[in-house]
């Protein structure tokens, strides 16, 4: 019977270590250590970075110092420089001279408008006009009259006191001899007293009555130039019924029917003059503060391309959009047409050695505040603050250096990293 295996164990004793197994072992550790130290960096950024994303699917630009050209291009159409609207003068019946598309030359009859109302009013007024004439002449007459009258009584009172003077002069002489009395003396001293008062009194009434007259006379011929005023403005609305051209051009739209009521001031018709077009370019309201009078703009017409200048800006929005008029900078160019298309061009600021990248979706991304920076094998999300944006451009203010590459695509996925892993 066998309890157990201890009679058939038997102890052998361990080999002798070889010292060529320790080198080559010790030559692996090295190994080992060596590529931990060259790969760990690398290995912990990988670690580090908590996401990923291929090359193939992000938009990589460079950083550069190159010219920020900002401009606006959109869908133009040729316009007359000056195409007035004519209006009626006043209420009436409007009969036309002239059909729509008719060339006209400047003075031509367009329309007349018959108008009752205001060939009674002018009438009227110059009726008035006649009668405060007539008042006027009347206070002429009047003031003569009047100032003969006065000056009769001053002639009679200056005749009074020469003859008191000569009274009391021989009753000088017979109070000196004392022929008179002491009475009659004094009174005749007193006679040429009231004679020299009524005298000065009637100068002063001469001089009042005048200044009365020239007043009263004014105030006449005031009332007549107010109401020449009147007439002379009736006389120019009547006038006026008689519509002409105030330019040579082209009828454009007749805007009431033939023989139809009008309103005053009613709009009757308009006229186009073709001799000098503009282009009118419906601008994006969001450039309506950057563009003013005096940019420099580009025509695409025809297949030529024309310079231009802006002329004048629209101060309302229309259908989010500005009205900005540009006039050719060499003449207005033959065989044009009204209403006709055209590609127009403005130009709004152009900056040299500007840092630039190109534009992209980026920019939308948390404001344009960060941008993703390419940094070997990883993006390294940097600060930046952008500048102007142009349409295929984005200035950069700080943040980047030229030279230096970054993400232009849509950075959202992964916004929130500090630091994205690049994948091939």
């Amino acid at each position: 019977m066998i309890r157990d295996t201890s009679q058939q164990d038997r102890i052998l004793a361990p080999p002798p270590t070889s010292p060529k197994r320790w080198l080559v072992r010790g030559g692996i550790a090295l190994a080992v250590l060596g590529l931990l130290v060259v790969f760990m960096p690398g290995m912990a950024r990988w670690f580090t970075a908590s996401a990923s994303v291929s090359s193939e699917r992000l938009r990589i630009a460079e950083v550069r110092r190159d010219t920020l050209l900002r401009d606006v291009a959109a869908q133009a159409r040729i316009v007359a420089a000056r195409s007035p609207t004519l209006y009626a003068q006043a209420a009436g019946t409007v009969s036309f001279a002239v059909q729509a598309g008719q060339a006209v030359a400047v003075g031509d009859l367009l329309a007349t408008v018959d108008s009752p109302e205001l060939a009674s009013e002018l009438k009227r007024e110059q009726a008035t006009l006649a009668s405060l004439e007539a008042e006027a002449s009347g206070q002429m007459i009047a003031n003569r009259r009047a100032q003969l009258t006065k000056a009769r009584e001053l002639e009679t009172a200056r005749v009074a006191l020469r003859a008191a003077e000569r009274e009391k002069q021989r009753a000088d002489k017979a109070w000196a001899q004392r022929a008179i009395s002491e009475v009659d003396h004094l009174r005749a001293g007193d006679e040429i007293e009231n004679a020299t008062n009524a005298f000065a009194q009637a100068e002063q009434d001469v001089a009042l009555e005048r200044d009365a007259l020239a007043l009263e006379l004014s105030t006449r011929r005031k009332a007549v130039e107010r109401q020449q005023l009147l007439v002379a403005d009736l006389q120019r609305k009547a006038d006026a019924l008689a519509i002409k051209a105030p330019v040579a051009g082209m009828v454009g739209n007749l805007l009431v029917a033939e023989r139809a009521q009008v309103a005053a001031n009613a709009p009757l018709l308009t006229v186009v003059d073709l001799t000098e077009l503009e282009v009118e370019v419906p601008v994006p309201e969001v450039y309506a503060n950057d563009i003013v009078a005096g940019l420099s703009a580009e025509v695409a017409l025809a297949g030529a391309r024309l310079a231009g200048e802006v002329r004048t800006i629209s101060p309302e929005v229309v259908e989010g959009n500005v009205n900005v008029r540009v006039r050719f900078k060499d003449g207005t160019p033959p065989d044009l047409r009204q209403n006709q298309r055209a590609q127009a061009r403005i130009l709004i600021e152009e900056r040299p050695g500007t840092l630039l990248v190109e534009r992209g979706p980026f920019v939308d991304v948390g404001g344009g505040r960060f941008a993703f920076r390419v940094e070997g094998d990883r993006l390294v999300r940097v600060p930046v603050t952008l500048g102007a944006l142009a349409a295929g451009q984005v200035e950069i203010l700080s943040g980047l250096e030229p030279g230096q590459r970054i993400v232009i695509s849509d950075t959202s996925e992964f916004a929130e990293q500090a630091e994205v892993n690049l994948t091939n």
